[in-house]
């Protein structure tokens, strides 16, 4: 086996990080090794495994690959990928069912600009939250959506998680599209921030991104409840909202911005700002 110590910060990733490193490459050494050189107990290993959906892990690295495509490969390519990438050999067959599981499609037809998403009426989620946005605890209510950040012709599209228990931003991210990978991407990220999410109820609007078979797989898979504000009532969504105007109000209006790239740079900026120093209300979240 070779020296797992001299992988580049294998040593500080987090244990999420490192169960799916071992998950990775389980069928190929011996776990108790693999559990040795990165300093994880078994019990933490199947503690993170078992309260997670089992294919879960194995998700995350079929979608490194299918993103890495730009979203074209099939599971053939994929477990090449993953051979190419990881030298390692995934099955085929178990590659096409956790993709048909999330619902990761490979593009075959050209490009078609302007292309409209439509939400799936059948994932549509009740309102469990329901205006109820004060919460005493840590990761019991996430509220997440997108918004645009906009300047003269261009734009660029802002993912935001918060947590309605201090208001701080668990994760974001910034994309030149608004399309599923964007919130995908987004969720991801929260996930291996966040260590114990099981119980979590997120909650947000009626957008596409929210209805796809993906995101609810995604959200299932880590034992998150999903709900979403009534069509057409922002007010289902309002600490949202609030941030929104709070962002856009101290970035792009108190500041006399010259170009888009300024713009997303303030942006990252003023959230890195909002979460450490800016001070805030639990019930306003201003």
């Amino acid at each position: 086996m070779w020296n797992i110590k001299k992988i580049p910060s294998i040593h500080r990733s987090t244990t999420r990080e490192k169960v799916i490193f071992i998950t990775l490459y389980v069928e190929k050494y011996k776990l108790s090794n693999l559990l040795s050189a990165l300093e994880i107990s078994r019990r933490t290993y199947y503690k993170y495994r078992n309260k997670e959906d089992s294919d879960y892990y194995e998700y995350l690295l079929i979608k490194e690959i299918f993103d890495d495509s730009k979203g074209t490969y099939g599971y053939r390519r994929i477990c090449e990928g993953l051979k190419i990438k990881y030298g390692v050999i995934f099955n085929h067959k178990k590659a096409l069912r956790i993709m048909k599981k999330y619902n990761l499609r490979p593009k075959y037809t050209h490009k078609i600009h302007n292309k409209y998403y439509k939400r799936i009426e059948e994932n549509v989620q009740p309102n469990i939250v329901n205006r109820q946005f004060n919460t005493n605890k840590k990761n019991k209510i996430w509220c997440t959506d997108v918004t645009y950040l906009i300047y003269k012709t261009k734009r660029r599209y802002l993912s935001t998680i918060i947590d309605l228990y201090d208001r701080r931003v668990v994760s974001y991210v910034i994309s030149k599209f608004n399309n599923n990978k964007l919130v995908m991407d987004t969720v991801i990220k929260a996930f291996k921030k966040e260590k114990d999410v099981s119980g979590l109820i997120i909650h947000s609007d009626q957008g596409f991104q929210y209805t796809s078979f993906e995101y609810k797989s995604i959200c299932k898979s880590n034992g998150i409840t999903i709900s979403m504000s009534r069509k057409g009532t922002p007010i289902d969504d309002s600490p949202m909202e609030s941030w929104h105007g709070i962002l856009k109000k101290e970035t792009l209006h108190n500041n006399n911005i010259t170009s888009l790239q300024e713009y997303q740079k303030l942006v990252e900026d003023w959230i890195l700002f909002y979460n450490t120093d800016r001070l805030k209300s639990k019930k306003s979240g201003k």
